[in-house]
């Protein structure tokens, strides 16, 4: 799995500056990978597809390269006597600890706080990474759920987290519904995206949001998403301002009034789509009296930013 390594803020303030001076990055031409995920799901010649030591895994069949793939990197195990179980299912503590293996098993320090999730047990490590990534969460009764099956829909969603390529497309038997998802479909995602072009290291999804009143820090926030290309999201208020609502001479403006209330928080039309997935954010707004407009307020309030690199501009 891909290295959730931040990018230092000194080096973010850097290509924020240059966005500031440089004209905007050309698209880069993409071609058709060999690797392409939204290709049919086939075993592929590349691997080979006996999935020696499983006496229910045909070489023929679909997940076998997948099943060759997770037991090669001891990233799954077989259930014993010789048996990998392609059609049973996976519990989360299972696809945690996978996701864990994957992501080399790095060392965290986070504070868990699920009563199902002793200590000292096979997956106790790879919860506790797995929940400090934002990556599997709990069911917010203060348990995680072991035992639990995976669903084909938490599968979809964690990987969602990790890339917005569809590595459950095409996936036999697999519509994204509340059904439990089998150890062969799991094989096959963790597959697909291992097959996808890999980030640099040091390098997470970023998404540059800004606040812009007059369009002067929307033309910055578009020069900094061209550079890197990253998502973009404009944080619109759910009442517009007016250009009365901007007389700063004007006591009694809406701005001013907003910026010497403490508690003021304007509200914002819309959200940002699964804030979870991004590692980095460039935060973008005007000065309004010495400070950012409390809309800005607002919008850091209402996401669960732990970890994550802010840089404003």
């Amino acid at each position: 799995m891909k290295k959730l390594t931040r990018l230092t803020a000194a080096l973010l303030t850097l290509v924020a500056a240059l966005a500031l001076s440089l004209p905007a990055c050309a698209a880069r031409e993409g071609g058709e990978s060999p690797n392409d995920p939204n290709a049919p799901f086939q075993a592929h010649a590349s691997l080979a597809i006996s999935a020696d030591g499983f006496s229910d895994v045909d070489a023929g069949a679909w997940y076998a390269g997948a099943v060759d793939y997770v037991r090669e990197h001891k990233l799954m195990n077989g259930v014993g006597g010789g048996r990998f179980a392609p059609g049973e299912t996976l519990t989360r503590a299972m696809l945690a600890t996978v996701l864990w293996r994957q992501a080399e098993e790095p060392v965290v320090n986070y504070l868990m706080q699920f009563s199902d999730v002793p200590g000292e047990q096979w997956y106790t490590e790879a919860i506790r990474w797995a929940a400090s990534e934002r990556l599997v969460e709990g069911y917010g009764n203060g348990r995680f759920g072991t035992d639990n099956p995976i669903t084909q829909e938490q599968l979809n969603l964690i990987f969602g987290r990790y890339t917005d390529q569809p590595v459950t497309d095409g996936i036999p038997g697999f519509d994204g519904s509340a059904k439990p998802a089998t150890r062969a479909q799991a094989a096959a995602a963790v597959w697909n995206y291992a097959r996808l072009p890999q980030q640099p290291a040091g390098q997470g999804k970023v998404l540059v949001a800004w606040f812009s009143a007059t369009n002067n820090t929307e033309n910055v926030a578009n020069h900094i998403a061209d550079i890197l290309e990253a998502d973009r999201y404009e944080i619109v208020p759910e009442t517009p301002y007016t250009s009365a609502d901007l007389n700063y001479r004007n006591d009694s403006s809406r701005a001013n009034r907003e910026q010497n209330d403490p508690a003021a928080r304007p509200t914002i039309s819309g959200s940002v789509e699964n804030m979870a997935q991004y590692n980095v954010i460039f935060l973008g707004y005007p000065i309004w009296h010495g400070q950012a407009p409390k809309i800005i307020s607002t919008f850091l309030e209402s996401y669960d930013l732990s970890g994550k690199t802010v840089v404003p501009f």
